[in-house]
């Protein structure tokens, strides 16, 4: 109960400052004050300094708390699926439910600020990625293989949103991330006669 009561402050913290920033338009970052996101979330600015370091920090937690979840999500995924497919399941499951808010993901993206949160938060997200992949291929964990295969996934969740972004196409989120997602991901070996 603690911890998902803890998670609740994490997000509306987050959705406020995510919220002011976008109000307040070109530049809204440098404008947003910390006691203004305390305030709009209903929390004292200690309270606020308890979950977050930076309001860049705040603004990215969703991203950043999804990017955590990849490992787990994988994890979930039934025992016999092939690797590519329960990774991309894993990874359209995180990050499309529910689908990005293109104009809070826009500003991420084209924030240098935002765009270094982000990345951090992708980057804290191959590690247990890259653990859930050895564990299911029965690789060691210092592996190359799952680190890299993490990274590269972590990476095409990135572009695949510079990508949906950049498209005025209503395509969904999760069709372009499948997409993307087959560039990186290795096809299962045929069975061999």
């Amino acid at each position: 109960m603690r911890a998902r009561n803890k998670q609740a402050a994490r997000e509306t913290i987050g959705a406020a400052a995510l919220r002011l920033a976008l109000e307040k338009g070109p530049g809204g970052l440098a404008l947003v004050r910390v006691r203004d996101i305390a305030e709009a979330a209903g929390v004292a600015p200690r309270t606020y300094n308890n979950y977050f370091s930076s309001r860049e920090e705040a603004i990215c937690v969703f991203q950043s708390d999804q990017a955590r979840r990849i490992g787990g999500a994988l994890r979930s995924r039934p025992v016999g699926e092939p690797l590519d497919q329960a990774i991309a399941a894993a990874v359209v499951d995180v990050f499309t439910d529910p689908e990005p808010d293109r104009a809070g993901l826009a500003m991420i993206m084209s924030t240098p600020a935002l765009q270094g949160e982000a990345l951090k938060a992708f980057s804290m997200a191959e590690e247990p990625l890259a653990a859930a992949i050895s564990e299911r291929t029965g690789a060691e964990p210092w592996e190359l293989s799952s680190t890299v295969l993490a990274a590269a996934v972590a990476g095409a969740v990135r572009v695949a949103g510079r990508h949906w972004l950049s498209t005025a196409d209503p395509t969904p989120f999760a069709e372009v991330l499948r997409l993307a997602l087959t560039y990186v991901l290795p096809r299962p070996a045929a069975p061999t006669p």
